[in-house]
Formats: C-alpha cells, sequence, structure tokens
C-alpha cells in the first residue's frame, strides 16, 4: 500500500496534479495500443506525442515500450535506460523502480528482450508481476502500448489485451494491405472487431478520407462485423525528422505546426470518444491476458 501511495504522488509531483478524468471509472484507465501492418508508418512518433497531447489534458499517462527487440521510444524522448520490465520480472526492481520519467510528467516503462519469454512465466513470477501493475492501476487514467508492427505473437498479444487500439496507417498500398491484414487475423483468430484508425503522412484530409475508405470497403467486404473508427489524420512534416534527431517530440518541440496540431486534435477526440470495453481496460487484467493468468 505504501509503495502503491508513493508511486501515486510521484506521479503527482511530476506531472502536476491532474483534473478529474471524465468518462472513465474511477481507478480504471483505459488501455489503448497503438499498433501497425508495417513498419515505417510512424507509429512509435504517434504514440510518444499522443502520450504528450494526454497529459496536456490532465491525464495521467503511462506509456509501455513493446517494440519488442527495437526500442525506440527512449530515443524519441532522448533518454537514458537503465533497467527495464526484465528487471521487474527478475524480481530485482520493483515497476516503480523502473518507470522512467519523460517530457512533461508523462511515466515510461521500457521493454527488454526478455519480454517474448512472458507467456513462459513461473506461477510466482506472473503473481509478483501481476501483484506490480495492481499497484499502478488507480495511479494512471491512460496506459498506452507502442507495440511493434507486423502480425506476430507478440503483436497480437498485446492488441487483444488492450482494451482500444488505434491503426497506424499511410498512403502507401503495403501500408493499407498490412493494415488490413493485422486486422483480419485479430478479427478471425480472435475475434477481436473494434479499431480506431488514424492515418499518417498524408497531403490532407481528402487523401487521407480516401485510404480509410479503401481500408474500410476491404473489410467490410470480407470481414463484416468489424468497427472501424476514423480518428483522423496527420498530415506529411519534415518537422517530424528534426524532432527525431533532437531527440523530443515534435508537439512540444514545434507546437504551431500542422502535424503538431493534428496529433492534439485527434487526442482530444479519443478522450472524448466512449469506451465500452472501459471494464475490461484496467492494467492488471490487460497483463492477465498478455501472461495467460486467468
Amino acid at each position: 500500500m505504501n509503495q502503491a501511495r508513493g508511486l501515486r504522488q510521484m506521479v503527482d509531483r511530476e506531472a502536476g496534479r491532474p483534473d478529474p478524468t471524465p468518462g472513465l471509472s474511477e481507478g480504471i484507465p483505459r488501455v489503448i495500443a497503438v499498433t501497425s501492418g508495417k513498419g515505417g508508418v510512424g507509429k512509435t512518433n504517434i504514440a510518444g506525442n499522443l502520450a504528450i497531447a494526454f497529459r496536456r489534458m490532465g491525464k495521467r499517462v503511462l506509456i509501455l515500450d513493446a517494440d519488442l527487440g527495437l526500442a525506440n521510444l527512449d530515443i524519441i524522448f532522448g533518454l537514458t535506460i537503465e533497467h527495464n520490465i526484465k528487471h521487474v520480472i527478475s524480481g530485482e526492481k520493483s515497476l516503480s523502480d523502473v518507470l522512467v520519467r519523460g517530457p512533461e510528467g508523462i511515466c515510461i516503462i521500457p521493454a527488454g528482450s526478455g519480454m517474448q519469454d512472458l507467456a513462459e512465466l513461473t506461477g510466482g513470477q506472473k503473481l509478483d508481476l501481476l501483484s506490480e501493475f495492481d499497484r499502478v492501476d488507480d495511479s494512471f487514467d491512460i496506459f498506452l502500448i507502442d507495440t511493434c508492427a507486423g502480425i506476430s505473437s507478440n503483436v497480437t498479444y498485446f492488441n487483444i489485451a488492450a482494451g482500444e487500439r488505434i491503426v497506424v496507417v499511410t498512403p502507401e498500398p503495403t501500408s493499407i494491405t498490412d493494415a488490413y491484414a493485422l486486422i483480419k487475423v485479430l478479427y478471425t483468430k480472435h475475434g477481436t472487431n473494434t479499431y480506431k484508425i488514424l492515418v499518417n503522412m498524408t497531403t490532407g484530409p481528402r487523401e487521407a478520407e480516401f485510404v480509410y475508405r479503401n481500408l474500410s470497403n476491404a473489410v467490410d467486404r470480407f470481414l463484416g462485423n468489424v468497427s472501424m473508427d476514423y480518428v483522423g489524420f496527420i498530415p506529411t512534416d519534415a518537422n517530424f525528422g528534426k524532432a527525431v534527431r533532437k531527440q523530443q517530440p515534435i508537439i512540444g518541440l514545434y507546437p504551431e505546426t500542422a502535424a503538431s496540431k493534428s496529433i492534439t486534435e485527434i487526442g482530444k477526440q479519443i478522450i472524448e470518444s466512449s469506451n465500452k470495453d472501459v471494464c475490461d481496460g484496467n492494467i492488471k487484467f490487460f497483463w492477465k491476458k498478455i501472461i495467460g493468468f486467468y
């Protein structure tokens, strides 16, 4: 109990006292996966910048770097990482020990290569991990997961466990095809049928809507009972590259650009949207699904 109280105090101290979170059940954070069928679509950049956008709306934000083997959130934020969730699993560190404080008070869980072994944990390790996450359940309003790209088992685990999924897609035909493949796997094999679609690297709203319609039409034709909500687009912006090279999020470094404003608007839309799966969205329930502990 003292550790849980200490973690909440750390979050509030570093991020400032958050405003009440309308639309969320008390103590139940929204668990949102940011995912894609193809690499190179800007998924990690979007996850990191959305975290800051949510924080600016008064939400307490925790983000997990689940891009196993190619963790990049620390690079986006210019952070030095010493420990990760692998050290929590091994019992060397508590979760509060490995949490890294990022820009504007967001908190980050760095991931390590040992994450691939989550399904092989012993019963004791599973209980210990669940206990750690139980302590932070009411310390955050939003729990973001930056998955890796593709349709590997790790990608599907994180997506089916999350309460909500944001699929990032670009106008490239391969990106649309791979996004469809990801949705198909999640729906046909796991019954996951709700998605938010975000179009990145586009010339404007007309092209973004064209991409969404193409993807939506394919899903309607071949899959059927799948809900896809269009949450917006982010225009192509050379400042993304500049921000990455400076290891700062674009929303902080170039707040007045069209891309930054789009991220803010998308964040507002997501926060204001109803979350039908919020009852299954708490962090502990998420980890129960991930490690197969029921």
